[in-house]
């Protein structure tokens, strides 16, 4: 196995607050499974709990970011078709899908046997995304 690349972005959460008080703004950036239901509306949201959908977003684009510069095509492809979902124990896993998965096909020469890892952190206004990808 080796090193095909590695991205990495940071961004500051600030930035998406308005994305968060705009769903149809959410959804032209978003997996549709990485967008999280807000009970009450957009109107209930509590300055803690915005703090965390602005991380939880953030820390997305970040990745979508990150791995755009591990491919080394910037972003070229629909940024929904690249996704963030954790699993049950909390382990973030980055799927793409479509345009990305069609960039991403056309840009590794070993796409079969390729592996993407991404890792993800935050500090109260700032969070970090990296990808590597291995083939």
């Amino acid at each position: 196995m080796m090193i095909f690349g590695i991205g990495i972005d940071i961004v500051k959460t600030k930035r998406f607050e308005k994305l968060v008080k705009n769903p149809s703004i959410l959804e032209r950036f978003f997996n549709p499974k990485e967008i999280l239901k807000i009970e009450g509306g957009v109107e209930a949201i509590t300055k803690n709990r915005m703090s965390a959908l602005c991380q939880h977003y953030a820390a997305r684009f970040a990745a979508k970011e990150a791995f755009a510069k591990a491919l080394e095509t910037g972003i070229v492809f629909d940024l929904r078709d690249v996704f963030v979902v954790n699993r049950e124990n909390g382990k973030p896993e980055l799927f793409v899908e479509k345009s990305a998965e069609a960039i991403f096909r056309k840009a590794c020469p070993d796409f079969e046997r390729a592996k993407i890892f991404v890792s993800m952190s935050h500090e109260k206004e700032f969070v970090v995304s990296q990808v590597l990808i291995e083939i």
